[in-house]
């Protein structure tokens, strides 16, 4: 995004103020060479909260968000759907795929909600997929959007016909299309062509294969060879050693709720907060301790505790609900050559018997506390973290 939240906010006053209602929200992708720099304060679930808050106040926004379910390694995939878990507690009223050709990713995501009784409508990305857009995406451009080496090989067969491929083109999305009825999305998202007649033969040409669904549902399986897919049960493995230790101290020493120690470590910090050499001397303590062992950024906000103890200032993004959805077999979006820390967030929270704990929403935090001591601030409760986190 290239708003912080003030510009954020007044852009939907300034939307409210023209009678727009409908709002899309999402992160979207990190910018290249020679764009905008990019603003990292609100992620897309803290994005959502915040367009909430504004419908509470009387503007009547329609909140959309996006979700991607053509993810195939686990920790991508399911904390794709953990992550929409939070933005429709945060406010959505519908979701939107991201672009995928896989019939059971579509169903999967369809099968997620259901199960846990979430009744969110759905809208299938049904893309119109020429030659050239399938070269680009092939390489994983844009950031999120991926064709399979067969169906890239299928699209370049079909644009060797008289037509250059047009007839299959469209008729692959009505198939598309007729496979989200079958499994209960609320519609289609139909991009890939401006031309309202071939948008209009799409649908027509849905509604006669209609029946035929669960048989085009079979055939349409272009995902990742040897791809994750929901359920699978990978066997759990303990805990690392400095989370087991660190968990114990906070079972043992608890301070997140109104206790004795709690209150006289508090008193402690309020006499520090009130000497500026004493207060700058705690924070580069705890930088020191804190950068080695987890990547600390000194964003006086801490959260390590809701994320398994992975700094969520050490995305690239900033994310603090979740990862993006740009990324790639685990690896991160904007450096490819790295694991996405949302991966190790997951993989420790499902060794632990954690995951329900990744659905925990996590404000934005307070900029302006910045290279400050998150420690002082934690006691002097002024930080931004979870409310269950609150005494």
């Amino acid at each position: 995004m290239s708003q912080d939240r003030r510009g954020l906010a007044k852009s939907l006053d300034d939307m409210h103020a023209l009678s727009l209602e409908n709002v899309f929200a999402l992160t979207g992708d990190y910018p290249g060479a020679g764009d905008q720099p990019p603003v990292f304060d609100l992620d897309s679930v803290q994005l959502v909260r915040l367009i909430d808050e504004r419908r509470r106040g009387g503007m009547p926004f329609h909140v959309a968000v996006a979700v991607s379910p053509f993810k195939y390694t686990e920790a991508d995939c399911v904390y794709q759907y953990v992550k929409l878990e939070k933005k429709i507690a945060a406010g959505a009223d519908v979701a939107v795929t991201q672009v995928g050709w896989d019939a059971k990713k579509f169903a999967e995501l369809k099968r997620y909600l259901d199960e846990r009784g979430l009744r969110t409508p759905l809208l299938g990305n049904v893309y119109v997929l020429g030659p050239k857009t399938a070269e680009r995406m092939a390489t994983g451009r844009p950031p999120g959007c991926w064709v399979s080496p067969e169906l890239l090989a299928a699209v370049q067969a079909e644009s060797r016909a008289r037509d250059g491929g047009r007839q299959a083109r469209l008729e692959r999305a009505a198939r598309t299309v007729a496979i989200l009825r079958g499994l209960g999305y609320a519609g289609a998202y139909i991009g890939g062509t401006h031309d309202a007649a071939h948008i209009a033969w799409i649908i027509r040409r849905a509604d006669e294969l209609a029946p035929q669904w669960e048989a085009l549902a079979a055939e349409l399986g272009y995902g990742a060879a040897g791809g994750f897919y929901l359920p699978a049960r990978a066997p759990a493995k303990r805990p690392a050693v400095p989370r087991r230790v660190l968990d114990w101290l906070g079972r043992a020493l608890p301070v997140s709720r109104d206790t004795w120690l709690r209150r006289a470590l508090t008193h402690v910090f309020a006499w520090i907060d009130r000497r500026k050499p004493a207060a700058a001397l705690v924070e580069r303590i705890e930088l020191a301790i804190k950068k080695p062992l987890f990547g600390c950024q000194a964003c006086g906000n801490c959260v390590l505790g809701h994320l398994e103890y992975v700094c969520p200032q050490t995305c690239p993004k900033q994310l603090r609900n979740g990862p993006c959805g740009g990324t790639d077999q685990g690896r991160c979006e904007v450096v490819p050559d790295k694991p996405c820390i949302w991966v190790t967030v997951y993989d420790r929270a499902k060794s632990s018997g954690g995951l329900d704990a990744l659905k925990t929403y996590v404000p934005a935090p307070d900029r302006q506390l910045r290279g400050t001591s998150s420690w002082i601030n934690y006691f002097l409760d002024r930080d931004s973290r979870p409310r269950i986190d609150r005494p």
